[in-house]
């Protein structure tokens, strides 16, 4: 049975996005991936604050490096963690197409 995250993000502009991911089989805790997940989007937010040029693309690049070097950490083969990486990342992509988007001026 696949364990679900519901995950509320909110933009720069307000606007809201809920999206509810499927969990990996092996998820220790979804309470811990959601906390790392909101400290994740809270860096990014505060580095992209900070220098306000940073386009979406350098966002979503230095993130796959990011994952790619999560991956290289873990004590496994490339053979294992390679694929686990893309499949993490399919599932989230995903999940995130069903995102409802919520404008700013929805929010009552």
């Amino acid at each position: 049975m696949t364990s679900h995250l519901p995950y509320r993000a909110t933009t720069a502009s307000g606007e809201t996005i809920d999206v509810t991911f499927d969990l990996h089989g092996e998820t220790r805790s979804a309470d811990d991936v959601s906390t790392l997940l909101t400290a994740i989007l809270a860096a990014i937010d505060a580095g992209v604050t900070a220098q306000a040029k940073v386009s979406n693309g350098d966002v979503m690049q230095a993130l796959a490096m990011a994952l790619s070097l999560r991956a290289a950490m873990i004590p496994a083969p490339r053979t294992v963690t390679e694929p686990l990486a893309r499949d993490l990342l399919d599932t989230a992509l995903a999940c995130a197409s069903f995102a409802q988007r919520v404008p700013v001026a929805d929010h009552a």
